[in-house]
């Protein structure tokens, strides 16, 4: 529930208002950057005194939350403050399965949207029907 209702919703707002928004907002930007480090913090406790997420065997939990980790260099996001994330991402990406995973879609550079209109159109212009 914490991956949820938590941690990818606000990496997702983190990077709508980083990456993707066709103006920078300040305040928007600092706030879910500031939010997308509490959570990191959170799961870094988590992580202190065990292996996975849900303890010592790796689980759904640890699927959730690791899709939204793993893209911790395109968050611009430095987890070295996090000693404990770093090392189960690292457990993470070493397990075959993961590899796999990771493998089906390369990672994509983030783009900018400041030119294409029709991606803008699509993304900000949706209205409620």
């Amino acid at each position: 529930m914490w991956q949820m209702g938590g941690f990818g919703p606000m990496l997702g707002q983190r990077n709508h208002f980083s990456v993707y928004a066709p103006e920078r907002i300040p305040y928007a930007t600092k706030r879910y950057q500031d939010e997308t480090h509490r959570l990191y913090g959170v799961l870094d406790r988590r992580l202190a005194g065990n292996e996975y997420v849900g303890g010592a065997a790796y689980s759904i939990a640890d699927m959730a939350i690791f899709g939204w980790a793993a893209g911790w260099e395109t968050q611009q996001f430095d987890t070295t403050e996090f000693k404990h994330v770093k090392r189960w991402i690292d457990l993470l990406n070493a397990r075959p399965g993961v590899q796999r995973g990771m493998a089906i879609k390369a990672p994509v550079e983030p783009v900018s949207l400041a030119d294409d209109k029709e991606a803008q159109k699509i993304l900000f212009g949706q209205r409620a029907r």
